[in-house]
C-alpha cells in the first residue's frame, strides 16, 4: 500500500493536480485579502498585525508552491533536452532542495518581520511615542546648551589661571607647560592652544596641548577676533565632533586662549534631528496604513523574488552539474560501445566534476593503452595457446601439468579420456582426486615408471614420464593397455597355432584306434564288457572334445579375412537371437531395432558369429543366476539404435554380471566358466576390431551385463568390395564363448 501511494505521489497526475490546486488557492487567498482590506471604513487606521501576517502567509504559500511547480516543469524540459535524455530527477531534486532551503526560513523570517514591523509601527505611531519624541527633543536642546555653557566657563576659568602662571614663569618654561597640561586635563578638555596675533597680523601658536591638525589662522578666524574685541568674554561654537571655545588671555597684546572638548553626539545636530524626526513622525502617522500594506506587499514580492531566484539558481546549478555529467555519460556509452579513444572535452574546472573528468580521461587513456597491450598480448597468447592446444589435441599421449600443490593446470583430451570417464572440468582439481597412482609417483619423486590405474571398473596400464620445472610438474603418459593386450593376443595366437599343429595330428589316429578297438573286440570280450565299452567311448568322446578345442584354437589363430558387403544388420541380429530363443524357452528374449530395412557394409558370417557368441554368453550368465535364484525370470534384450552417425548394438541381460577382472575378459584363454576355453569373446573382439568398431562392457541397471558394440557405417562403406573383386573366405562358425 505504501509503495503504491509513493508511486502515486511521483506520478504526473499528482503534480498536475497540485498545480491546479495551487492556482485555485492563490486566487481564493487573493480575493480574501482584497475583501479584508476593503472592509474597514477608516483607511488611515492600522490593521491588526496577526491578521495581516496571516493574509501574507496565506497568499505566499500557494504562490511559492506554484513557483516551485513551474520550476519543476522547466527542469524536466531541460533534462529531457539534455544528452542523457532522462526524466530530470537531478534538476527536480535541486529545484526542490533550493526551494525548500529558501522557502522555509524565508516564511519564518517573513512572519517575524511582518509582525515585528507592524507592532513597531503600531507602537511608534502611538501618542506615547509622540510624547517621547517631544521630550527627547527638549532634552537634547537642554543638553546642548549645558555643554556649551560648561566648555565656555571652563575656558574662562582656565584663562584666569594661565595668566597667574605667566606672572610666575615664561610660556616656554617647563613649569608653565606642566601647569598648562594640568589645567587641560582637570577641566576634561581634549586640546588647547595659546594663539598670538603678531604685528604683521598673522596668528601664531605660542603653546599647545594635544595640538589640532589645523593651523592657528584656521582656528582663530576674523569673526571670532571681532566678537571677542567687541566685549564678549568667551566665544563658543559646536563642530560636528567637538565643542570649541575662545577667550582673551591678554586683550592689549591680542593673545587668545583656545580650548576644545570632543563630543560623540553633537548637541546641536541632535536638536535639529529631533525637530526633523517629529515633523516626519507626524507625516508618517497619516500614512501608517499605506506603509503597513506597502511593507507587507514588499515582503510578498521579495519573498517570491527570493524563491524565484533560488529556483533559477537551482536550474543553473543543475545545468552546470548535468553538463559534465552528460559528457561523462556520453563518453561512457561510447567506451561501452568499444571506442576507447573517447575523451571528455576540456578545459575542466577545478572542482569535483573537473577532477572526475580528468580522472576519467586518464582512466580511458590508460584503458586504451592497456587494452592495446592486452590485445597484442592476447593475440600472441592466443596464437601460442592455439598452437599448444592443437599440438596437445593431436598428441595421443596424455599430458597433465600440475602446480607445486599438485593441482591440475593443463590437461589435454587424451589425458582426460585415459584418467577419467567424466566430461567435467578438471582444471584446478587436485591430481590425487583424479588419480591416486599418479599422485603417488609425484610423492616418490619418480621420473618414469609403468603403473596400473583403475578407471571405473577398467584397469589400464600407463607408461609415465615426469618432468619438473619451477611452476610444477608435467606428466606425460601413454595407455599401453591395448598394446599389452595385442602383444598377449599375438603370443596366444602363436601358441594356438602351435597347439593346433602339434595336437591335431595325433588325434585322428587315437580316435580311429579307439573306434577300431570298440568294433573289433567289443563282441569278443566276455569279462567286464561294460567297462571296456565305457572306456573306449570315453576315449572317443574326449578326443572329440580335444578336436573341438583345437578347432577353436585354429579359428582364433587364423581368422579368415572378412568380406565386406551391404547387409541388413537387423536381420543378422534377429537371426542370432532367434537361434537361442528356440533353444532356451525359459528365458524371455526381446528384440528392438530402430534401423528398419537399412543396410550397412559388413561380413555377414563374422558379425553373426560375434552376435551369436555374446548371446550365448548372456544365456549362460542368466542360467547361472537362475540356478542360484530359481524364482528369477531370465531376460535378454537386444537393441539396435543409431546415434551420432554410429550404430549401437546393445545386449542386456539380468545374469550374474561381470567378473572382477572385467578388463581382461576379451583376452585369450581368460574365462570364468568351468568348461570355457576363453576364446569366444577374444574372437568377438577381433571381429569387431576388423570392422573398425569398439566393444565395451558395463553393469546393467538392476543387475546383469550390458554389452555395447559401436559400428561406423561411413567407415565400413569405404571397405565394401565391388562385384568381381575379392573372394569369399569360408570358415567354421564358432558358437562357444568364454
Amino acid at each position: 500500500m505504501s509503495r503504491t501511494f509513493r508511486g502515486w505521489l511521483r506520478s504526473e497526475r499528482f503534480f498536475a493536480g497540485a498545480e491546479i490546486f495551487a492556482v485555485t488557492a492563490l486566487l481564493l487567498t487573493g480575493s480574501a485579502t482584497w475583501f479584508a482590506l476593503s472592509a474597514q471604513d477608516d483607511r488611515t487606521a492600522l490593521l491588526s498585525p496577526p491578521i495581516v501576517a496571516l493574509l501574507l502567509v496565506a497568499n505566499l504559500v500557494p504562490a511559492i508552491a506554484l513557483l516551485v511547480l513551474l520550476g519543476r516543469r522547466v527542469a524536466m524540459r531541460r533534462a529531457a533536452r539534455s544528452a542523457i535524455g532522462s526524466d530530470g530527477q537531478l534538476h527536480v531534486r535541486l529545484v526542490a532542495i533550493f526551494s525548500l532551503v529558501a522557502s522555509v526560513p524565508m516564511l519564518l523570517v517573513v512572519i517575524f518581520a511582518s509582525l515585528l514591523f507592524q507592532y513597531g509601527v503600531q507602537f511608534w505611531f502611538s501618542d506615547s511615542a509622540r510624547a517621547m519624541l517631544q521630550n527627547a527633543g527638549t532634552f537634547a536642546r537642554g543638553y546642548y546648551e549645558q555643554n556649551l555653557r560648561e566648555v565656555g566657563d571652563e575656558t574662562l576659568t582656565m584663562a584666569s589661571d594661565l595668566r597667574d602662571y605667566l606672572t610666575q614663569s615664561k610660556v616656554s618654561s617647563p613649569e608653565f607647560a606642566e601647569g598648562y597640561i594640568y589645567q587641560v586635563v582637570t577641566r576634561k578638555l581634549n586640546r588647547s592652544a595659546i594663539i598670538e596675533i603678531g604685528k604683521d597680523g598673522i596668528a601664531r601658536t605660542a603653546a599647545t596641548v594635544d595640538p589640532d591638525q589645523r593651523g592657528a589662522a584656521q582656528l582663530l578666524t576674523k569673526d571670532i577676533v571681532t566678537r571677542l574685541s567687541q566685549g564678549e568674554n568667551v566665544f563658543v561654537r559646536a563642530e560636528p565632533d567637538q565643542i570649541e571655545a575662545f577667550a582673551l588671555l591678554y586683550p592689549d597684546r591680542q593673545i587668545y586662549l583656545y580650548a576644545a572638548r570632543d563630543s560623540d553626539a553633537p548637541a546641536f545636530s541632535q536638536v535639529k534631528r529631533a525637530q526633523a524626526v517629529l515633523a516626519n513622525y507626524d507625516s508618517f502617522a497619516r500614512q501608517s496604513r499605506a506603509l503597513q500594506i506597502r511593507f507587507n506587499t514588499a515582503l510578498f514580492v521579495g519573498s517570491l523574488a527570493l524563491v524565484g531566484l533560488a529556483v533559477w539558481i537551482a536550474l543553473k546549478v543543475a545545468d552546470r552539474l548535468v553538463k559534465p555529467v552528460n559528457e561523462l555519460v556520453d563518453a561512457a556509452r561510447r567506451i561501452t560501445a568499444g571506442d576507447l579513444t573517447t575523451r571528455v572535452s576540456g578545459p575542466h574546472a577545478r572542482d569535483e566534476i573537473g577532477v572526475l573528468s580528468s580522472a576519467f580521461n586518464r582512466m580511458t587513456q590508460r584503458l586504451e593503452g592497456q587494452t592495446s597491450a592486452l590485445m597484442a598480448a592476447n593475440s600472441q597468447l592466443e596464437n601460442r595457446r592455439a598452437f599448444i592446444e592443437a599440438t596437445l589435441a593431436n598428441v595421443t599421449a596424455g599430458v597433465v601439468a600440475v602446480d607445486p600443490q599438485w593441482n591440475i593446470r593443463v590437461i589435454n583430451q587424451s589425458a582426460r579420456h585415459i584418467l577419467t570417464n567424466s566430461d567435467g572440468d578438471l582444471i584446478d582439481q587436485p591430481l590425487r582426486e583424479i588419480s591416486r597412482d599418479l599422485a603417488d609417483l609425484l610423492d616418490d619423486g619418480a621420473t618414469a615408471d609403468i603403473v596400473q590405474i583403475r578407471v571405473g571398473n577398467e584397469l589400464r596400464t600407463l607408461a609415465v614420464k615426469i618432468a619438473k620445472d619451477q611452476s610444477g610438474h608435467v606428466l606425460t603418459f601413454d595407455d599401453i593397455t591395448q598394446q599389452l593386450a595385442d602383444q598377449r593376443r599375438a603370443a596366444w595366437s602363436d601358441v594356438a597355432r602351435r597347439i593346433a599343429h602339434e595336437i591335431k595330428n595325433p588325434l585322428t589316429p587315437i580316435q580311429l584306434a579307439a573306434e577300431r578297438l570298440q568294433r573289433r573286440y567289443g563282441e569278443e570280450i566276455r569279462s567286464d564288457r561294460s567297462t571296456f565299452t565305457r572306456l573306449t567311448e570315453t576315449i572317443v568322446r574326449q578326443v572329440g572334445d580335444l578336436r573341438r578345442i583345437v578347432d577353436e584354437f585354429s579359428s582364433f589363430a587364423r581368422m579368415p579375412k572378412p568380406v565386406f558387403r551391404a547387409e541388413r544388420l537387423a536381420d543378422i541380429a534377429r537371426h542370432s537371437l532367434f537361434l537361442h530363443e528356440v533353444a532356451h524357452p525359459a528365458i524371455d528374449f526381446s528384440f528392438d531395432s530402430q534401423l528398419g530395412e537399412r543396410e550397412i557394409v559388413c561380413d555377414r558370417r563374422q558379425i553373426g558369429q560375434a552376435l551369436t557368441n555374446i548371446v550365448k554368453n548372456a544365456v549362460e550368465a542368466v542360467e547361472a543366476r537362475v540356478a542360484i535364484e530359481p524364482e528369477l525370470q531370465g531376460r535378454i534384450v537386444m537393441t539396435l539404435v543409431e546415434s551420432d552417425e554410429r550404430i549401437a548394438i546393445e545386449l542386456r541381460d539380468n545374469g550374474i554380471g561381470l567378473p572382477e577382472e572385467r578388463e581382461r575378459i576379451i583376452e585369450p584363454y581368460m574365462t570364468t566358466r568351468t568348461k570355457g576355453t576363453g576364446l569366444g569373446l577374444a574372437i568377438v573382439h577381433k571381429i569387431v576390431e576388423e570392422h573398425g568398431g569398439t566393444m565395451s562392457f558395463h553393469d546393467n541397471e538392476g543387475g546383469g551385463t550390458l554389452v555395447r558394440i559401436l559400428l561406423d557405417p561411413a567407415h565400413l562403406a569405404r571397405l565394401e568390395e565391388k562385384p568381381g573383386f575379392g573372394n569369399d573366405s569360408k570358415g567354421e562358425t564358432v558358437s562357444h564363448g568364454a
